[in-house]
């Protein structure tokens, strides 16, 4: 049996590591507030630590730097954009919703990364971890409609998927022409059963293959 001692001990080591791991991810989240609006260059460590409430050596000791904050994007806040885009697994409409739902989360943030991914090697491995999400992710939600084809045409009509609903296309209609949120759901939606159409003979939204 564990002493009253090592049970407090226990309990302390567990609160540090929680904390820890908040400070950790209050960091991140500062860094990507601070990077939807401003270019990495003008974005400084001061400022993130402000943002996030410490100290810049704290930034310094977690992180590194600017390219060690990149890195670390996709172990601490990956898994929370999976987790927002996988809720729409039951059907078509839902899958669409859910994407919109994450870019508006994080659609600027991205769009920024991807705009200077040609001046910072490091967030290239970040970039590329997000396409390969989105592949997977579009894969799923429209499991019923690929299933119908086979070899190039399975893969043709994929990558036309992946298109329309990619983050570009939600910039696009949410940004530059300025549509709500709710109408760009639609538009992507539609544009989707379009697609479809051709494979399953309709323009409803059916049920995705379990």
């Amino acid at each position: 049996m564990k002493s009253k001692t090592q049970n407090t001990r226990a309990y302390e080591q567990s609160a540090r590591a929680e904390a820890a791991e908040a400070t950790h991810r209050r960091v991140l989240e500062a860094f990507m507030a601070l990077a939807r609006t401003k270019w990495l260059d003008d974005i400084t460590l001061a400022e993130i630590a402000a943002a996030a409430g410490v100290t810049v050596q704290t930034v310094i000791r977690r992180f590194g730097g600017k390219d060690g904050l990149i890195a670390a994007f996709p172990v601490t806040i990956g898994p929370d954009i999976e987790a927002r885009r996988a809720a729409g697994a039951a059907s078509h409409s839902s899958a669409i919703t859910a994407l919109i739902e994450d870019y508006e989360l994080t659609g600027d943030f991205i769009i920024r990364m991807l705009a200077q991914e040609h001046r910072y090697e490091v967030l290239g491995p970040m970039l590329n971890i997000g396409r390969a999400h989105h592949r997977r992710t579009t894969e799923t939600a429209f499991a019923d409609v690929l299933a119908r084809l086979k070899g190039a045409a399975r893969e043709r009509h994929l990558r036309s998927l992946i298109a329309v609903t990619d983050v570009y296309v939600w910039q696009i209609f949410r940004r530059d022409m300025g549509m709500d949120q709710k109408a760009v759901t639609t538009q992507v939606l539609e544009s989707v059963n379009k697609l479809n159409a051709a494979v399953t003979g309709t323009t409803a939204s059916p049920r995705r293959a379990s």
